[in-house]
C-alpha cells in the first residue's frame, strides 16, 4: 500500500449535482487565479468575505458563484434548492480562502483528499496533534450549517498555511447530504473513516513534503510582502 493510498472500505462517491456544479466553476476560477487574471483576483478577494455568512445574504456575490447549473434542473425543490445552495456557497467561498496567496498551487483537486484525510494529512508521521485534533472534533459536533462553516473556516486556515488541498467539489456534496434528514450522521462517518485511513507518508517518500513545505513558503512569502508592501 502506498503512503497515499486508501482501504478499500473507504470508497470516494461520484460527485452529484452540487459537487459538480462546485468542482466545475472552481477549476475555472483556479485556473484564473494561477495565471494571474485580475478579474479571477478580484472575484476570489470577494468570495473571501462570504466565509461564513449565509447565501443570498451577500448580492455582491451574484454572478460570481456559478450556480447557474444547479436552477437549470428545474425538478428541484425549493427544499433541496436552498440545500444546494447554501452548499455550494459554502465550499466555493471556505475554497477562495483556501486559494489565497497560493498562486502556483491548486488547493481544490478533484482528486483530492477529503476533508479527514487532509486534517490527517497537517499531522506528520504517527502522533496526533491534539490542537488540530481538536478542531476536527468540533467541526464534527457543529450543530448548524453556519457554526459547521465558521468551524471549517479555522480547518481550511491550517490547510491554506501547510499547502494541503482538499475536494472541495466532494466536501460540497456532503454539505449538501449535512443538512438532510440523517445525512449528519453519514457525513460524520465519511469524515472518520478518511481520517483513519489515511496513511502518513512514507519516510523515503519526500515529494508531498518538499511540495507541501515549498507551498507553505509561497503563502508565507506572499503574506510577508503585503504586510510590507
Amino acid at each position: 500500500m502506498t503512503a497515499d493510498s486508501q482501504p478499500t472500505l473507504h470508497r470516494r462517491p461520484t460527485l452529484g449535482l452540487v459537487g459538480a456544479t462546485v468542482s466545475e466553476h472552481i477549476n475555472v476560477l483556479q485556473r484564473g487565479y494561477l495565471g494571474d487574471r485580475a478579474d479571477a483576483v478580484a472575484a476570489l478577494a470577494r468570495m473571501r468575505r462570504g466565509v461564513g455568512k449565509p447565501y443570498g445574504t451577500m448580492p455582491e456575490l451574484w454572478g460570481l458563484t456559478g450556480m447557474e447549473a444547479l436552477y437549470e434542473v428545474r425538478t428541484l425543490s425549493e427544499e433541496r434548492t436552498v440545500r444546494a445552495e447554501e452548499a455550494a456557497h459554502t465550499a466555493l467561498t471556505l475554497w477562495a480562502l483556501h486559494q489565497q496567496s497560493h498562486r502556483q498551487n491548486r488547493m481544490h483537486q478533484a482528486d483530492g483528499p477529503e476533508l479527514g484525510a487532509a486534517v490527517r494529512r497537517l499531522m506528520p508521521g504517527t502522533e496526533l496533534d491534539e490542537p488540530t485534533r481538536k478542531r476536527f472534533v468540533r467541526a464534527g459536533t457543529a450543530s448548524s450549517l453556519p457554526i459547521l462553516a465558521q468551524r471549517l473556516r479555522d480547518i481550511v486556515l491550517l490547510l491554506r498555511r501547510d499547502g494541503v488541498p482538499l475536494d472541495y467539489g466532494l466536501l460540497a456534496d456532503q454539505l449538501e447530504q449535512w443538512q438532510q434528514p440523517g445525512g449528519l450522521d453519514r457525513v460524520r462517518r465519511s469524515w472518520g473513516r478518511s481520517f483513519h485511513a489515511y496513511r502518513p507518508q512514507a519516510a523515503g517518500d519526500s515529494t508531498q513534503a518538499n511540495q507541501a513545505t515549498k507551498a507553505a513558503k509561497n503563502v508565507k512569502t506572499a503574506e510577508t510582502e503585503k504586510e510590507t508592501s
